[in-house]
């Protein structure tokens, strides 16, 4: 199925590494214009150059997404470089445990600065340009946002706020034909998850503990199939979809966890 986004612009932040990686190459398969933006250059770069030899289009942006300034910069370069946006992935986070009895008051607002103003902050400054090409924005949460994980509060505000922003922003932008949606991994091998899962006495024995819970196939959700998600809605496939929450987690939060166990 041709999706349609030959030389579409699309922002994906974190688009380097792990689900972001994974959309960023996706966003290029599918003929886009793939704009990583993130904090190691050497990282976005290599992707981009490794996209480039591949026949695609891409280009690293290196920026601390922390400040609506570097933000602001961000849609600058964009508009420089290519005079269009026509998407926004919102991604770039991390699970970093700011819980109630380990951090406090500082750590937890330092938390949704990493991990949820720079949403607001992008898609603000992009506005003018998703409303010339009516244009989508994606939002990636985490099932933490609806099931509660223990130990990271932060996270989760964060992540519940994403939800939140994603029916609102679809809301106002109605009248400018900009969809918003959002998807909700659950267990998905990243990098970073990978490096949690290793702080465990016996990784592999914790690991298959969590992919017996998982009803689907009893295993982790890949990153390439958030990615076909997303770029299934940022494509005018999904032209009359907008304001949903997508769960793409082998029914991880929805279906009974007995179910996991089931052979028929």
């Amino acid at each position: 199925m041709d999706l349609n986004l030959k030389d579409k612009v699309i922002i994906v932040t974190g688009g380097a590494k792990g689900i972001g990686e994974a959309i960023t190459r996706s966003v290029s398969k599918e003929n886009g214009v793939a704009v990583i933006v993130g904090r190691s250059k050497e990282v976005g770069e290599q992707v981009a150059e490794d996209i480039k030899d591949q026949g695609g289009k891409a280009l690293a942006i290196h920026k601390n997404l922390g400040t609506p300034v570097s933000c602001s910069e961000v849609i600058d370069e964009v508009m420089q470089e290519y005079g269009r946006i026509d998407g926004l992935v919102n991604n770039a986070g991390a699970n970093d445990g700011v819980g109630l009895e380990k951090g406090g008051p500082d750590a937890f607002l330092a938390s949704l600065e990493k991990n949820l103003y720079h949403y607001y902050y992008l898609a603000h400054y992009a506005l003018d340009a998703l409303k010339a090409s009516k244009g989508s924005i994606v939002n990636i949460s985490s099932k933490t946002a609806v099931t509660g994980q223990g130990n990271t509060s932060a996270y989760a505000a964060a992540k519940g706020a994403q939800l939140a922003l994603t029916r609102e922003w679809a809301v106002e932008l109605l009248k400018h034909q900009i969809r918003v949606n959002a998807i909700l991994p659950a267990e998905v091998m990243t990098p970073l998850y990978e490096s949690w899962i290793n702080t465990f006495s016996d990784p592999k024995a914790k690991l298959n503990e969590i992919e017996r819970k998982i009803p689907l196939g009893n295993r982790m959700t890949t990153s390439e199939e958030i990615a076909n998600m997303a770029v299934f809605l940022l494509s005018d496939r999904a032209a009359h979809m907008t304001g949903q929450h997508l769960y793409v987690d082998g029914g991880y939060v929805h279906l009974d966890r007995a179910l996991a166990g089931a052979k028929e």
